[in-house]
Order: structure tokens, then C-alpha cells, then sequence
């Protein structure tokens, strides 16, 4: 009886064991031809496949190119705070706005930033109108009044550390500043930055001409042509935004009712410059939003034309030939009068 249980209960292992394998193999299969998020990949592969074996097309001419990148941590940034106040006079709006202000510039202070990088740039001081609508007794007009003044200031804030950013949202947010127009970012010493890079490039150029050079050609019969160019990009040019696709409720499925579709926030990530085309990138790895200065240099080697070897023409004078009655043939010179 035992031996026959335990048969049994092999079998049935097996069976699941395979049906398990079975399911696996069938629910992989089929993620990969159908499903949307991985139909992808075998597009990619395609590409990958096209470029291994993509035709090299040999070429006279000589081409030596060099990219560098530099990723740079900035020095010092400055914060820039949109802020409007309104009041029934002048008088109102300017108090209201320095109060506002001052509250700020109290609260940063105490948190390491210097009254020094705490600036005002004043936008706009305008009156505000209101419609008035003046009735007579066959007619209407509408007439413009002042009811207020509108005064509006940008508040620079410079710091030094990231970390101090969050200090100047809280002191802003506290005194309901919300409008943040931009984020500037600082270098001090990009000369040295571009200084590095070359040493890079100058570097780099050796190593590839020594390369041709040990493949047997001789870079002296060539021609060189130079271009070159750098460049510096800051974070905010590289800002992509994106929405969320779906969405999916269990609760209005068990529910059995309608799907409300919620509005979709727009994000923003931060997408810097991608390696894959640098020789050298300085500070590879970034964790913060970085300045990317780059360089680059391309260097074209055109075969020098042959030299031809000069032919010494050679002066025939002219002669004729003189045929006596007797067939004898004769050469004379031909005397030009001069």
C-alpha cells in the first residue's frame, strides 16, 4: 500500500512539475511577442544586430576625430523668486510687500545665508483698474477707476550648497512665495575646465595616430584639415517632462462602476548629455544636476598628390631630305636666317 502511495505521489510531482515548466514557457513566450512594454526589445535587437554588422566602407581619406566631456559640480547658485503684492494705496503695497520680505531675508539669514546674497530687482509698481459701469437715462458706459496698486519684485537668492535650497523654499513657502522662476548655476574656474580637456584631447590624438602609424601609415603624405568647437550646457536645457500613462482601480472593478479618469500630472526629470559618443568623460558619475562642458576636435588627413617626375624635352632641329636621280637619299639641316 505504501509503495503504491508513493508511486502515486511521484507521478503527480511530475506532472506538476512539467505543468508548472509548461505555464513558465508559455506565459514568457507570450510577454515577449505581445506585450507592449517588452515589444521593444526586440525592435532594439533588430538595431543592434543592423549596427554589428552595419558594411565598412574603406576611404582614402583619413579621419581622426576626439570628444571630451567634463562634468562640473557648480561653485554657487542663485535662486530667483517671483512675488506680487497687492493695496488699496501705494503706501499698503509697499508695506505689505517689505514686510513679506524682510521675514524671508530673517529666516535665511539664520540658516547660513549672507545678507549679501539677498538682492531685490524691482519688476513693476502699476495701478490696478476696475470696470465701473456709469447708466443714464438712454445710455451706458463703462468706465476704468483705480481701485489699487500692484507692486511686483523678483527676490535673488544666492547659495552655495544644495542642501541650502530646501531651507530657501521653506522660508518662501512660509510667507506664501510659490513663484519659483529659475535656478542659475556658476563656475569659477571654466578656463582650468577647458585647459583639462585639451590635455585630454592632446592625449587622446597621440594614441589614435600612433594607431594608424602601426597599421603602416605614414601621416607625413597626408594633408591635415582641423575643426574644432566647445560648448557649455546648464541643467535647465536639459528638463524633460512626461505623463503617466494609466491608471487602474481595483476598488471600481470589485465595485462593478465606472472608471473616473483623474487629470495626469506633467513631471520633470533631469536628462543630462549621455556618454556613449565621448572618448573621455571627467566626473563620470553625477548624483546633482551638473554644468556639462564639452570639447571636441576633428582632425582630416587627405592624401598628398604624387609628384610627377619632370621630362627633358629634347630640340629636333628641322632637317629635310634630298632625293638625287640616282635614289641616294641625303639629310640636310634646315638654316633659318635669324
Amino acid at each position: 500500500m505504501k509503495v503504491k502511495i508513493l508511486i502515486l505521489l511521484l507521478i503527480s510531482y511530475f506532472y506538476s512539475e512539467a505543468q508548472i515548466r509548461g505555464n513558465a514557457t508559455t506565459i514568457s513566450r507570450q510577454n515577449i511577442i505581445s506585450s507592449k512594454a517588452l515589444g521593444n526589445a526586440t525592435i532594439y535587437n533588430n538595431q543592434l544586430n543592423s549596427f554589428r554588422h552595419a558594411n565598412l566602407v574603406p576611404n582614402p581619406t583619413i579621419t581622426i576625430d576626439v570628444k571630451a566631456l567634463h562634468n562640473v559640480v557648480a561653485n554657487a547658485y542663485t535662486a530667483v523668486f517671483n512675488v506680487t503684492q497687492i493695496g488699496k494705496t501705494s503706501e499698503e503695497a509697499n508695506t505689505l510687500m517689505r514686510e513679506r520680505v524682510a521675514k524671508v531675508k530673517t529666516a535665511l539669514l539664520s540658516k547660513g545665508i549672507q545678507s549679501n546674497d539677498f538682492v531685490i530687482d524691482v519688476i513693476s509698481f502699476v495701478p490696478v483698474y476696475e470696470t465701473v459701469v456709469e447708466r443714464k437715462l438712454f445710455s451706458k458706459k463703462y468706465n476704468e477707476v483705480p481701485k489699487g496698486f500692484e507692486l511686483q519684485q523678483n527676490i535673488h537668492i544666492k547659495f552655495n550648497k544644495v542642501k541650502q535650497f530646501e531651507n530657501i523654499l521653506s522660508a518662501c513657502a512660509n510667507n506664501e512665495i510659490y513663484n519659483l522662476v529659475k535656478v542659475d548655476y556658476f563656475i569659477d574656474n571654466i578656463q582650468q575646465i577647458y585647459t583639462k580637456l585639451r590635455l585630454e584631447i592632446l592625449k587622446i590624438l597621440k594614441e589614435k595616430k600612433q594607431f594608424y602609424s602601426d597599421l603602416d601609415f605614414d601621416l607625413k603624405t597626408y594633408t591635415p584639415s582641423i575643426a574644432d568647437t566647445k560648448y557649455c550646457h546648464f541643467p535647465r536645457e536639459f528638463y524633460k517632462s512626461y505623463q503617466a500613462f494609466n491608471s487602474i482601480s481595483l476598488e471600481a472593478i470589485n465595485k462593478k462602476k465606472g472608471i473616473t479618469t483623474a487629470k495626469k500630472q506633467t513631471s520633470y526629470y533631469y536628462e543630462p548629455i549621455t556618454f556613449k559618443e565621448y572618448d573621455v568623460v571627467i566626473n563620470p558619475t553625477i548624483v546633482e544636476p551638473v554644468v556639462q562642458i564639452g570639447m571636441e576636435i576633428k582632425l582630416q588627413y587627405t592624401p598628398k598628390p604624387i609628384a610627377q617626375k619632370t621630362v627633358k624635352k629634347q630640340l629636333i632641329k628641322n632637317k629635310y631630305f634630298i632625293i638625287s636621280n640616282d635614289g641616294a637619299i641625303s639629310l640636310k639641316e634646315l638654316k633659318l636666317e635669324q
